[in-house]
């Protein structure tokens, strides 16, 4: 899939993971996609209910190991 920004938040727990998405998807345009690769196990139901309360779209969820794969597409 071809992404437009790519996040790195291993290491960080909730909330920090959903914050720095948040705030790299403001910085982006609409349609762009963000890439957020976190290592939080609870960032997988955390990511498809900011993306509920957002507008935000999750293209995509995958685990990569011990890493845990988000795609969003600003709104």
């Amino acid at each position: 899939m071809n992404v437009d920004r790519e996040l790195d938040t291993r290491g960080l727990n909730c909330p920090l993971p959903i914050l720095k998405a948040k705030k790299a998807l403001a910085e982006m345009s609409s349609g762009q996609t963000l890439r957020v690769v976190a290592t939080d196990s609870g960032s997988m139901r955390d990511f498809l209910a900011f993306a509920k309360q957002t507008g935000n779209e999750l293209l995509e969820q995958s685990t990569e190991g011990k890493d845990f794969i988000h795609v969003l597409k600003r709104r």
